[in-house]
């Protein structure tokens, strides 16, 4: 069971309307390296962690997640909400508009929706992990691009919180991998 507060877990700030920005912002939340893949990885692979304390890390850092996509989701659409017409045209989103409006949808940032293929649950907590390993740097790797796109000071400034996030997310996969390794060598596992 989790207490939700009413909050987002980083404040989230726009200088304006900028639907170029939250073009490319998007694939964070419906994108391969996603916020929403990574939570669902996450979820669904603690199910086969052999170690309490491997679940439990999955769980923490999955339900995190769905944190960072609520943020996500607030920086897309406080960017496009107020956007005039011609500026979201401009930016190519005009398909995305007349399918959703300025509704979130999960796409990525080429428009492609979100697909069940970007996450991976193989059941081996060795592979899992180093999986997530990835994901996260994968993800650093994004949110280090995005800040580079970023004109706006206040959309940067949450998009250094989050990438920040994965590195502290690979470094708890990197010591959750070290305790499987531990209780697989005590188990003569391999």
């Amino acid at each position: 069971m989790w207490i939700y507060e009413k909050k987002l877990e980083y404040p989230v700030r726009v200088g304006g309307p900028n639907p170029r920005l939250a073009k490319v912002i998007i694939t964070q939340y419906g994108g391969p390296d996603g916020e929403l893949a990574a939570s669902l990885r996450y979820l669904t692979q603690r199910y086969t962690m052999p170690l309490p304390q491997a679940k439990a890390v999955l769980t923490d850092i999955g339900t995190e997640e769905l944190a960072h996509m609520e943020i996500v989701a607030t920086l897309v659409y406080n960017l496009i909400k107020d956007a005039p017409l011609e500026e979201i045209k401009r930016a190519g989103l005009d398909g995305y508009y007349a399918d959703h409006d300025r509704a979130l949808y999960f796409v990525n940032a080429a428009g492609a929706p979100w697909t069940a293929t970007y996450i991976q649950s193989k059941g081996d907590p060795v592979t899992d992990l180093h999986e997530n390993m990835a994901a996260e740097q994968k993800a650093r790797s994004t949110y280090e691009y995005l800040i580079q796109l970023s004109d706006d000071p206040d959309v940067s400034d949450t998009l250094k919180f989050l990438r920040e996030r994965e590195v502290v997310h690979f470094q708890r996969f990197g010591e959750t991998l070290n305790l499987i390794h531990e209780y697989l060598d005590r188990k003569k596992y391999y």
